[in-house]
């Protein structure tokens, strides 16, 4: 019988292999203050617009505008690129009155959406 119990463990141990995990592409991720930007629930690929504005991420189907201190311009290992590289980190949070919040912790975009030039500056305010 103990025979039989140590076959069958060390065929379970060497099937077992533990289930990838989505959030290890964020897990060394940090802000600008240096605190982690995911605590394994947070962060997830979302489509981004950049627009003279600011950046625009596309959360739980929102579109919401994100500080630009939050934006960090990388490309993360293991990325699908579903989003063109576009990554959200922040919180989800029903406000009775007011709606959903979205705070914002990281945003991650690719490097290439750093290069995306600001349209000229056209009004100026006086006279000369």
């Amino acid at each position: 019988m103990s025979l039989k119990l140590d076959l069958c463990a060390a065929i379970f141990l060497i099937n077992f292999e533990p289930p990838a995990q989505a959030h290890d592409i964020y897990s060394h991720l940090k802000d600008r203050l240096g605190n982690s930007c995911c605590d394994d629930k947070d962060c997830r690929p979302a489509h981004y617009r950049v627009t003279p504005a600011g950046v625009l991420m596309l959360v739980n189907g929102t579109w919401i505008a994100v500080p630009d201190y939050t934006v960090q311009y990388r490309a993360l290992p293991g990325d699908t690129w579903e989003t063109g590289g576009g990554h959200w980190c922040g919180d989800m949070r029903y406000m009775a009155g007011q709606g959903m919040d979205y705070p914002t912790y990281c945003v991650i975009l690719p490097p290439n959406a750093a290069a995306v030039a600001k349209p000229p500056f056209t009004h100026h305010e006086g006279g000369i």
